[in-house]
């Protein structure tokens, strides 16, 4: 009787632990643990795993700890894509793992490289952002400067940006709704100038209608406009401005100079959407504002 007990009770805890297989085949995995995902991630998610799968010329549940490590050190070019590379690859694995479809999370044991934080680097003093409004002529690119500085939304969320999402607040400030990523929905408040200047492009554009339009049919701007508008707004005579920037370098503009200003932790981390404090806590650690060096003699 007790071994009858013993191995029913073995026969339970063997199916609780042993994961369901839900993946059908490599490409089922990728798609399940794609989906979901921002434009950007997955089109750079299935770039990584297409060289990874390359690499190992293997079905994934062939793949060995040893193949991870060495496609990890054939890896080049800038160290933080050799770094989302790796993490792509231990995502993947992993959720195979997780989904049963994997015997083994062999990514597991794989270290991602340490990389510097170069997000100071990224950060545009106030003066530079103020010239570069300055300089922009061209009234809708104005427009998308500014409100990607003064709304810190990123590219994807700029671009999406409806009529629709678009509210006029009765003090005269105006609201945007975007959705971002993780899927979280966010309002933040534009000040009145804003606004105003927001407003003068509408020239009765309907609520399914883009705020930033092209030029080329009407429709909204593509990711990669935007970044040629910030790139040349940066690159033009007066701005002073050195480096390839990118719209995300105005979101952490905004970031470290509202909180220059006294913006609470809390309210930066609202606006922007990020899920932890953590995160926006990031750009008081790049900008400090005090040093013990200023203690010293030398």
């Amino acid at each position: 009787m007790e071994t009858s007990i013993v191995a029913a009770n073995s026969q339970q805890q063997s199916h609780v632990m042993t994961p369901v297989n839900q993946a059908s085949s490599d490409e089922h995995l990728i798609e399940l643990w794609i989906h979901g995902r921002s434009i950007h991630t997955e089109r750079a998610y299935r770039r990584d795993v297409k060289s990874f799968r390359a690499f190992v010329g293997k079905g994934l549940r062939m793949v060995t700890l040893g193949e991870v490590q060495d496609f990890t050190d054939s890896l080049s070019g800038a160290p933080t894509s050799q770094a989302r590379t790796i993490a792509a690859v231990k995502s993947l694995l992993a959720f195979g793992h997780k989904l049963g479809y994997l015997p083994f999370d062999v990514g597991a044991a794989v270290q991602a490289p340490k990389i510097k934080d170069t997000l100071a680097e990224r950060i545009l003093p106030e003066e530079a952002v103020i010239r570069m409004l300055a300089h922009e002529p061209n009234k809708r690119n104005h427009a998308l400067l500014r409100l990607l500085y003064l709304s810190g939304v990123r590219v994807s969320e700029v671009c999406g940006l409806c009529w629709k999402d678009t509210q006029s607040r009765s003090d005269g400030q105006g609201q945007i709704t975007v959705y971002g990523k993780g899927g979280k929905t966010r309002a933040i408040m534009l000040p009145p100038s804003m606004w105003t200047e927001l407003l003068a492009l509408r020239a009765g554009a309907g609520p399914e209608d883009p705020v930033f339009r092209s030029r080329q049919g009407g429709g909204p701007l593509d990711t990669s406009m935007v970044f040629y508008i910030v790139q040349a707004a940066a690159a033009r005579k007066g701005t002073g401005i050195e480096g390839k920037v990118s719209p995300h370098w105005l979101r952490h503009a905004h970031a470290s100079h509202s909180m220059d200003h006294g913006a609470p932790i809390h309210l930066v981390q609202a606006t922007l959407g990020h899920s932890s404090p953590a995160t926006t806590g990031r750009y008081l650690h790049v900008r400090p504002s005090d040093s013990s060096s200023r203690f010293l003699v030398g």
